[in-house]
């Protein structure tokens, strides 16, 4: 079985749970950038937590089903049709063979997954088969989807089937405005009093370079580094270190103007001072804003992140125990 691709939105890509464990050869983590959505859309329909989906962003594709199969669409709030006609979201559904799937524009979040049961069988490159743009490997011929492509659909497992909804309380929340949870990072302590302050009763605004690699975010105070000398290979802004590794999550701040929030498909390292780092457990709400949506940073340290990843996990435990065979 496969599924053609008709129109390919606007950046759709075949992406799973990531690549770990290459980033220190500067391979990145890649993956579904809202993980609670992506696992939530394979366990309903009967996949492998790691199974590969098609995860697009702000208006979806329009795909053709060369054969019957169940699917299931999570992640924002958007109209999607089979035939034409509206079907559920957070759900199960079956779909048959030559049956055409299309999206409206997502209306309040920035990227919906698409799980169809045995998952989408592209090969594995590095344990993976997530797309990787940067590096034009993994996913479909390394490479957003195009109008044309054909993505093999693997066999999908016994317990697949129609009418399986997804718990209430279990999709990810969604607004507009969200609050960001932060912790100081290693240069943090670069910045003015005033900017240091400022940086967190700021309200920062989604930028229209919003991407898989980082998050551009605008509107705040332009923030003021304590004048140094910089050392040798820093170069001349006070915002320059010299060069260092990237965390997942973590916040840059080129030249004191603009945050720029690190996403999966980042760079592992370089040379600008990363002043926080958006805690593990938020980073899922970054994957939904579109542009122009409203952020403020929260400061927290690291008990208070180390139990937001633990409430996430039980959260995910929970769904995991809702939807199990």
């Amino acid at each position: 079985m496969s599924i053609e691709v008709i129109k390919p939105g606007l950046a759709t890509s075949v992406q799973d749970a990531g690549r770990p464990g290459y980033y220190h050869l500067g391979i990145p983590l890649s993956g579904a950038l809202d993980q609670q959505s992506y696992l939530l859309a394979n366990l309903l329909v009967g996949n492998d937590e790691g199974a590969a989906v098609i995860e697009c962003t702000l208006l979806g594709p329009e795909l053709r089903f060369d054969g019957a199969a169940i699917v299931a669409i999570t992640g924002a709030e958007v109209v999607a049709r089979v035939n034409g006609q509206e079907v559920p979201r957070n759900e199960s559904i079956a779909v048959q063979d030559g049956d055409k799937l299309s999206f409206d524009f997502m209306k309040l979040g920035a990227r919906c997954f698409i799980a169809v049961a045995g998952g989408i069988d592209v090969p594995q490159v590095l344990g993976s088969r997530s797309t990787y743009g940067l590096g034009a490997f993994g996913g479909y011929q390394g490479r957003k989807l195009m109008a044309g492509d054909s993505l093999p659909v693997g066999q999908a497992s016994p317990q697949a089937r129609p009418g399986r909804r997804a718990p209430a309380d279990s999709l990810l929340a969604m607004a507009k405005e969200v609050p960001l949870r932060v912790l100081p990072g290693l240069y943090f302590h670069r910045l003015q009093d005033v900017s240091s302050t400022s940086f967190f009763a700021d309200t920062w605004t989604v930028g229209s370079e919003a991407d898989r690699i980082g998050y551009r975010y605008k509107g705040g105070t332009p923030l003021q580094f304590i004048e140094r000398t910089p050392p040798f290979g820093a170069g001349n802004d006070p915002s320059n270190i010299v060069d260092a590794g990237y965390p997942y999550g973590s916040i840059q701040v080129p030249g004191g103007r603009e945050p720029i929030i690190l996403q999966r498909d980042a760079v592992s390292g370089g040379g600008y001072a990363m002043v926080g780092t958006v805690i593990s457990a938020d980073m899922d709400r970054i994957a939904q804003m579109q542009p122009n949506n409203k952020a403020q940073f929260i400061e927290v340290d690291m008990a208070q992140a180390l139990e937001a990843r633990a409430v996430r996990t039980r959260r995910l435990n929970q769904l995991r125990a809702a939807l199990a065979p």
